[in-house]
């Protein structure tokens, strides 16, 4: 009879662990909407573990699980012995694109992509073959002139990333990312749109990742490949948090 719990409790914790994860991502999107809505300004100090807690009807557990994202997120910091205080604003563009709710998934979306594609980078700086080359040259073309005529270029990048996928000859990687392209087109428009917002450099800081991308494959150095990839998934990440 002891098995049969122990069983049950295991079967059930995997639901657990999505829930609290479902409440965590909640708080996350609500004290970050307060910070960029300027309720807490920059150099501000958040309310307490306890005050939060009742705020939003959350264990201490699931809160801290909130406040380590936004910690890794570099939006806030933690003083030892002090409490936690806002680092940065995230500009109220990020709410213009994507709604509060869809941020968590975004930024999920983007550790599935550093994970994966990183690999598939790294395979196709092995195996990749001079149509692969000539595929990832077209979409860098075409990607030039979306920064040139100040267009977004979401489609243009989309492929990129795919060549990069079916240049490492394993369809599992393209089949992985398939799996997620709605989610991984909403980070895209997203922050293409921040871009777009800002000089035009930084669309070709962008651009210039690619371009690393594309010359470690080329250049067949597969360590480099899955470094660039995996350093410009996290970029594009980071740039969503890019507040004064």
């Amino acid at each position: 009879m002891a098995t049969g719990k122990r069983q049950i409790r295991e079967t059930l914790a995997p639901d657990r662990q999505v829930r609290d994860r479902t409440l965590s991502d909640k708080v996350y999107e609500s004290i970050l909407a307060k910070i960029m809505d300027g309720d807490i300004p920059v150099g501000g100090k958040l309310p307490t573990e306890q005050v939060l807690s009742d705020e939003f009807g959350v264990s201490r557990p699931i809160l801290r699980q909130a406040l380590k994202q936004l910690r890794e997120d570099d939006v806030v910091v933690s003083r030892q012995g002090s409490g936690s205080y806002v680092k940065r604003r995230p500009e109220g563009a990020v709410l213009d694109f994507a709604p509060v709710g869809s941020i968590a998934d975004i930024q999920r979306t983007f550790e599935f992509r550093a994970a994966v594609e990183g690999e598939a980078a790294y395979l196709a700086a092995e195996r990749r073959t001079d149509a692969d080359l000539k595929a990832l040259q077209d979409s860098l073309k075409e990607l030039d002139r979306c920064i040139a005529e100040g267009e977004l270029g979401v489609a243009a990048d989309e492929i990129f990333h795919v060549a990069v996928c079916n240049a490492a000859d394993n369809k599992y990687f393209v089949a992985a990312r398939s799996s997620m392209k709605s989610n991984i087109l909403t980070g895209m428009n997203l922050t293409r749109n921040l871009s777009l917002t800002k000089p035009q450099d930084r669309m070709k800081l962008v651009q210039s990742e690619h371009y690393d991308i594309f010359n470690a494959i080329e250049a067949r150095d597969r360590e480099s490949a899955r470094q660039a990839m995996r350093d410009h998934v996290e970029n594009a990440r980071k740039r969503i948090f890019e507040g004064g």
